[in-house]
């Protein structure tokens, strides 16, 4: 059974110091980098918030403060502080993160419109990123999952890899959440794993 490892977003703006830090992100780079170099996968992905400046899951774009949650195409969108626009410091990967040279990179929340949580798609569900794709394309059955945050891209990710019939994995100890709301991370843990998804030690 082929078996990829999915990254998600260990970029410069999520880690320690960042415009949308995750509290102790940088904790978790040690052990991704180990299983990259010591696991055996037949594809190591990694996704990168690609945001234009105009991004309308900015709080400066729609004039509201971070934390406010306003209606986006029909769903509700969190405000967040500017992050990962193209082309910045913000956006690159973190330099300790260990970036293998065959590793394929999915790129999202490139429309201004539509944010995108998910490695796969948009959070409209109108737009896939070409992960779903590729995964297939190599004949992958079989994802772990690992990056930031938890409680939202790598659990997003990791639900959508499970509606597509990938058996999926997320490593506890590769990830850590944003913790927006109170009781965040264990919350996400219970709702992966009622869909299904395996949580990895």
């Amino acid at each position: 059974m082929k078996k990829a490892l999915i990254i998600v977003d260990v970029q410069n703006d999520f880690c320690q110091g960042g415009a949308l830090e995750v509290p102790e992100a940088n904790d978790i780079i040690p052990y991704i980098n180990h299983l990259s170099k010591e696991n055996e996968y037949d594809q190591i992905v990694l996704t990168q918030d690609w945001h234009p400046t105009n991004h309308k899951s900015f709080a400066a774009n729609n004039n509201k403060k971070i934390g406010e949650t306003i209606t986006l195409n029909g769903i509700p969108q969190f405000m967040w502080p500017d992050h990962c626009v193209q082309n910045t410091f913000g956006a690159e990967f973190h330099k300790d993160l260990f970036v293998p040279n065959n590793a394929h990179i999915i790129q999202k929340g490139k429309n201004i419109d539509i944010d995108s949580y998910s490695g796969f798609q948009d959070n409209n569900h109108f737009m896939k990123t070409g992960l779903d794709d590729f995964l297939k394309y190599h004949d992958v059955e079989l994802v772990e999952i690992v990056g930031l945050a938890l409680d939202y891209c790598v659990k997003f990710t990791a639900l959508d890899a499970m509606k597509l019939d990938y058996i999926t994995c997320v490593h506890f100890n590769g990830t850590k959440a944003v913790n927006v709301k109170p009781n965040s991370a264990r919350d996400t843990i219970y709702q992966l794993v009622e869909n299904g998804v395996t949580i990895l030690g």
